[in-house]
């Protein structure tokens, strides 16, 4: 299948590829929209099986990046990039920054962060060779590592869930099963700990799962055997595609909410859920806390401005089961016709004001 039998129908501007002999990179940006403002999402490092592998994949993070800074309500369009290769082998300085000289090119249509395979150090080099950076060191004026902020706006929509199914937001006595500890898990874990919650984890590093038990003092299941624990709640916090046609009759929980991306391996997996009365939290409204948290950068970083929009989680969440309910669909059909709503009323506004402006400068 070509580049464009991937992209077309399906509202995506632009896909650069990025080539370093040099560095050895090998990247791909995908913008998907800027209707509501330049393309902001993170650039994941990852040891894909194959270059088609890694064009599916950052087209469907970068169209959720639409949706999620959408409902949101963020004045941002969606981006995604990738850089192919294995991070523990490849990355280097050389790389980062041949790929931070990509990102200028682009102008600002696109403005990078960090997600998997890159960490708050590989921002600070690519912000060596161009502005258009998020999530970066206190010491370029950035808000540090957004994973804790994330696991916090999580935390914030599993209490939503929590008063949609039971009746109460408390997670004290709540049995949580956690598929994925690491940067956002971990934080994740501490948070439902802190709180109350009896939480079980599961994770592919020996190492993450030794962390999790010693700082939080969790029980710890088999990667493929914890999706399959009974549990109030499900929180998947590693990589997508966790909701399938192998897993979704496995799932003995009221409540699927975490911080993983493309959660859905189709849309259709949501209204399966639904028929199963498991109260599913769409992914791109649950997981924004970090975007939040690095957008607030781009007007000079105040931490409580952004804690305070990622504890709207609660309520977005709240506004996408009541819809969901009033149109008896899935939640994650309710979630995109949220963002939609809001990218045809907001990009209107937009337009408008563009035309306007150019109209008086002709005068």
């Amino acid at each position: 299948m070509s580049v464009f039998e991937h992209i077309n129908g399906d509202g995506y501007e632009q896909v650069v590829f990025c080539s370093d002999d040099q560095s050895g990179l090998r990247a791909i940006i995908a913008i998907h929209s800027t209707k509501l403002g330049p393309a902001l999402g993170g650039t994941r490092f990852y040891d894909y099986g194959s270059e088609g592998e890694a064009l599916i994949d950052v087209l469907r993070l970068a169209k959720s990046m639409t949706y999620k800074a959408a409902a949101a309500g963020l004045d941002l369009g969606g981006g995604k990039a990738v850089i192919i290769g294995d991070p523990t082998r490849i990355k280097s300085e050389e790389l980062l920054r041949a790929y931070g000289r990509f990102i200028e090119t682009l102008g600002g249509r696109y403005i990078t962060a960090e997600d998997v395979g890159t960490a708050l150090e590989d921002m600070d080099t690519v912000r060596r060779e161009t502005r258009w950076v998020c999530g970066c060191s206190h010491t370029y004026g950035g808000s540090g590592d957004p994973s804790p902020v994330t696991a916090y706006g999580v935390l914030q929509g599993i209490k939503a869930c929590l008063l949609e199914v039971f009746g109460s937001a408390e997670l004290e006595g709540r049995t949580v099963a956690l598929q994925g500890v690491g940067k956002v898990g971990f934080a994740l874990c501490g948070y439902l700990v802190e709180q109350g919650a009896k939480v079980t984890v599961g994770d592919i590093s020996v190492d993450n799962l030794a962390r999790a038990v010693s700082s939080h003092g969790v029980e710890t299941l088999p990667l493929d055997e914890i999706h399959k624990m009974e549990a109030d709640i499900f929180a998947p916090c590693a990589l997508g595609g966790m909701i399938n046609d192998d897993t979704i009759s496995e799932f003995r929980c009221k409540i699927i909410a975490g911080a993983a991306n493309n959660q859905l391996a189709r849309p259709e997996h949501g209204e399966k859920l639904r028929d199963l009365s498991i109260l599913y939290a769409p992914d791109f409204v649950i997981n924004a806390g970090g975007l939040m948290n690095v957008e607030d950068e781009l007007r000079g970083y105040d931490r409580e401005r952004a804690m305070q929009r990622v504890e709207g989680i609660y309520k977005q969440l709240q506004n996408i089961f009541a819809l969901s309910r009033e149109r008896s669909i899935s939640t994650g059909g309710a979630a995109e016709e949220y963002a939609q709503d809001r990218i045809r009323k907001i990009s209107r506004i937009r337009l408008l004001r563009t035309t306007e402006y150019g109209t008086a400068g002709h005068q």
